[in-house]
């Protein structure tokens, strides 16, 4: 298989750093006012969209389809536009919607181009935060605040012992499943907010990461920002995170192996 050419990744970089900015104002001047909130399960559960999300993916596709119109799109509300083309974007257009709903700040817009299946760049962009979160290359992730920006690393130097530990189930992992990880439960000391976990552990400070049943929608956008920072990153079974899934991410491998371990009872 083909590489994807180093060279075009400023193209792609500088199309999601001005997507960032454009999806921030698109939010304060059509969709922080009202929005209406339909349950996807329908009684079986709940699992929350909004017009809001809808807007932000009509949006979103518009900014492709008008700079790169033979790319492939798939996204959580619209699904798959086909084409002939390596080029995937996988969009997001709200992780965290429930946050959303209830007016959490922590919600995102996730967007990655993908190469031939594999996410190159990835964007986590967090309107309310007012910041974003974008990798320009396969060692190089910034954070974007009030203007600044800021090359990331993880916390090269974390440690099993004193690690900090976000994590979340969802509801998909069972009291009698948790029961066999007692001491992943006894180290979970943060709270885990959806995709800004994941790029407070690209910024270094969390050391772990655990959550379930994420899409490639919700994963594919942050694995490349992740790679970037220093980060590892697979599905609890120890296989290529591309697959989505319960996902880790760690500072470390020797962390992230420690935890492999740790979740093995319940990795199957």
């Amino acid at each position: 298989m083909d590489q994807f050419n180093s060279k075009k990744y400023q193209i792609y970089a500088n199309f999601l750093n001005k997507l960032a900015k454009d999806l921030t104002s698109f939010y304060y001047s059509k969709l922080s006012r009202t929005f209406k909130v339909s349950n996807k399960l329908k009684g079986k559960g709940y699992d929350p969209v909004t017009t809001s999300d809808r807007a932000f993916e009509r949006f979103i596709r518009y900014k492709i389809k008008k700079k790169f119109p033979n790319h492939q799109v798939i996204g959580e509300e619209f699904g798959h536009k086909k084409s002939k083309s390596d080029y995937t974007w996988v969009i997001d257009p709200i992780d965290g919607t429930r946050s959303f709903v209830i007016g959490n700040p922590t919600w995102s817009n996730l967007i990655s181009l993908n190469y031939k299946g594999n996410p190159i760049l990835g964007l986590a962009n967090f309107p309310v935060l007012k910041k974003y979160y974008l990798n320009y290359s396969e060692k190089a992730a910034y954070v974007v605040s009030n203007g600044n920006k800021i090359k990331m690393s993880v916390n090269k130097k974390a440690k099993f012992k004193g690690v900090k530990v976000a994590a979340a189930f969802h509801g998909w992992l069972s009291l009698d499943k948790q029961k066999k990880i007692p001491k992943v439960l006894k180290l979970m000391q943060f709270p885990c907010s959806d995709a800004l976990s994941y790029s407070h552990l690209a910024e270094g400070r969390l050391d772990i990461v655990i959550q379930c049943s994420n899409k490639i929608w919700d994963i594919h956008p942050l694995i490349p920002i992740i790679k970037a920072a220093g980060g590892c990153i697979s599905t609890w079974d120890n296989k290529d995170a591309i697959n989505a899934g319960n996902i880790l991410v760690s500072s470390n491998k020797t962390i992230h192996n420690k935890f492999l371990k740790l979740l093995k009872p319940v990795s199957k």
